[in-house]
């Protein structure tokens, strides 16, 4: 396997990011070990809140919602999926498969021994953080579940399908503008340059292209029997879990309804639907932060 490692210049004076890096060296079986980066921002004694980033954006797109639940005495910690962001990207796309982006999120999840977590998870954040949440269940205290879905098999909606199209065809993949383009306000040049910044060539991005084929929308996807088995664990668990999808998204839309109804924990929540597009984190930043101090808020 080979690793590529974005040069730490990319990073520097990047807009509204004053976060420090830090990382964890996992390992991996089918190469070299893979450092993973991540965000850790707050007092050590604040509530935890683990926030996890999709395709293909990375820790930047929390950027407002950490300094947010920050201020509210939470300690936030925000990690980039191997493939994005300051964590290695392996060159090959055949290097990237569902399983393994599990497998590694969940050594980074106990080599930190993080728990009594509150996750908040949208789009792949959702199908890897939801995973964590099924293999180890007693790590965390709560769940916010925004534009997300974990799918076995069932189908996909027109919007993803078209996504999905786009992703396989487009010669070059923009990356600030992909997620310019899925959010409802218009990005600053500088921050689309930040969602740019992991990426100084096509190489660096074959993580980007190869994720949303990995999604199990098909039973002859992998991962369909993995899911199929997270899903009776999500199935009993009783912690609570409160969606806050967006109301602009037509990759997700209406996929709140899943989850209020399969899991025992959303039931009862104030559930929200929050103003934005996919990318929600741009459009609302201060109320997802105002839903996840909540759901801790009301905890025993």
């Amino acid at each position: 396997m080979q690793v590529l490692r974005t040069p730490d210049d990319r990073f520097s004076g990047l807009e509204g990011w004053p976060y420090a890096p830090h990382y964890l060296e996992i390992e991996n079986p089918d190469g070299p070990p893979l450092r993973l980066h991540y965000v850790d921002e707050g007092p050590r004694d604040g509530a935890p809140v683990l926030l996890m980033h999709g395709e293909p954006s990375w820790a930047y797109l929390y950027r407002n919602v950490i300094a947010g639940l920050v201020a509210k005495g939470r300690r936030v910690i925000v990690p980039d999926l191997i493939g994005f962001g300051r964590s290695d990207k392996p060159a090959d796309r055949a290097d990237y498969t569902y399983e393994r982006h599990v497998a590694w999120m969940s050594e980074w999840l106990t080599a930190l021994d993080l728990s009594g977590l509150t996750l908040f998870c949208q789009d792949w954040g959702g199908l890897i953080g939801l995973r964590l949440v099924a293999a180890f269940p007693e790590r965390f205290a709560g769940i916010v579940v925004a534009n997300t879905g974990l799918p076995a098999g069932s189908g996909m909606t027109e919007g993803f399908k078209a996504w999905l199209t786009f992703s396989q065809a487009v010669p070059l993949m923009p990356i600030g503008m992909i997620v310019n383009g899925g959010a409802v306000r218009n990005l600053t040049p500088e921050e689309v340059a930040a969602y740019d910044a992991p990426f100084p060539d096509e190489t660096y991005k074959e993580g980007a292209r190869q994720f949303p084929a990995l999604v199990p929308v098909t039973p002859e996807h992998a991962s369909v029997a993995q899911n199929l088995e997270a899903w009776k664990v999500l199935e009993r668990f009783e912690r609570p879990v409160v969606t806050a999808f967006s109301d602009a998204d037509p990759v997700t839309h209406g996929g709140d309804a899943m989850f209020q109804a399969r899991m025992p924990g959303a039931k009862g929540q104030p559930h929200v639907t929050l103003k934005g597009g996919h990318f929600l984190q741009e459009d609302c930043p201060d109320d997802i932060v105002a839903v996840i101090d909540g759901l801790i808020s009301r905890r025993p």
